[in-house]
């Protein structure tokens, strides 16, 4: 019996990530941890997502955030739940901004 790995059958990931690192998740953090798991190089996983080396740097060292458009993008050229990587994305701009909320997200 072969069982096939299906990436979008792990909507909520980030439970699991914050519990393995000892802190909140987020996507800067995700798409770090996705990349040293996948063992690829910065640059090829830019390649990947259709961002620079340099912009990929900024994000997973959360010098810049991802809007959740691009997050959206990233999620299907990398096989993930959409869902998950726009809250990830939401929640970052909510903290960066200083607001104590928690985002959920909702399909219409």
């Amino acid at each position: 019996m072969s069982t096939k790995f299906n990436r979008k059958d792990y909507v909520d990931a980030g439970p699991a990530l914050e519990k393995l690192t000892k802190s909140e998740t987020t996507l800067a953090k995700f798409l770090e941890a996705i990349r040293l798991g996948e063992e690829i190089s910065l640059a090829e996983f830019a390649k990947r997502l259709g961002v620079s080396r340099s912009h990929l740097c900024d994000i997973e060292q959360g010098r810049k955030t991802v809007s959740p458009a691009r997050a959206a993008k990233f999620a299907r050229k990398l096989g993930y739940s959409e869902k998950q990587f726009i809250t990830l994305a939401l929640q970052d701009i909510v903290k960066r901004d200083g607001l104590k909320f928690v985002v959920k997200l909702e399909a219409a």
